[in-house]
């Protein structure tokens, strides 16, 4: 095993315990105040932490297998999206705010886990494929879901409305879903490199 390689299983296994450690205390707070993004964040959490616990497996195994498990990987980045989904037709059916001040302090804890989780990543992103690749998207796009998470509570305790729970939550929903793209494409292109190498 090279150094980088070390220094990677390493980054990655402690970003795989600060989600898990983080998903519990997200899902205890969306849960107690019904928030649409917190659900859908703390979701995307526990995704994360599988996302990495995969990587750290899968590291030292061939081209094509580390890209048939960026496939795979790219279909787990959809669960928060249809977690979000499911979480959002709940709140139509019951259309109220979450408290604010919860919300925007979860929020921030939440975009200081994922930007340590994205510094950690930020240097290792092309080293191990379309695996540490989704590792990486994960933690960055998550950054940009707290940032969001954060002004919906501002906002939502300036207006009281639903609504800003209600955008974020979709917002992180999209996301997720154009991640889970990236890494598809990326893995892909890795499958047919693998296969075109197999067959010179």
């Amino acid at each position: 095993m090279t150094a980088q390689t070390g220094a990677l299983r390493r980054a990655i296994a402690l970003a795989a315990l600060l989600n898990l450690g983080y998903f519990g205390i997200e899902f205890a707070v969306a849960t107690a105040i019904r928030s649409v993004s917190l659900f859908a964040d703390s979701v995307d959490f526990l995704e994360d932490t599988s996302v990495n616990l995969l990587v750290l497996l899968a590291l030292g195994w061939s081209l094509r297998a580390r890209a048939r498990v960026g496939m795979g990987l790219a279909v787990v980045l959809l669960v928060p999206a249809l977690a979000a989904l499911w979480a959002l037709w709940g709140k139509i059916q019951l259309p109220l705010p979450p408290a604010p001040l919860p919300l925007t302090l979860t929020g921030m804890g939440a975009m200081a886990i994922n930007l340590g989780c994205a510094l950690l990543l930020v240097r290792h992103r092309h080293h191990g494929g379309s695996l540490t690749r989704a590792a990486f998207l994960s933690a960055r796009n998550d950054v940009f879901a707290n940032i969001a998470i954060v002004l919906a509570g501002a906002v939502t305790a300036s207006t009281h409305s639903v609504w800003p729970d209600v955008v974020v939550g979709a917002g992180i929903m999209l996301m997720n879903a154009d991640a889970a793209g990236e890494v598809w494409r990326a893995a892909r292109e890795e499958h047919r490199n693998a296969a075109d190498d197999a067959h010179a």
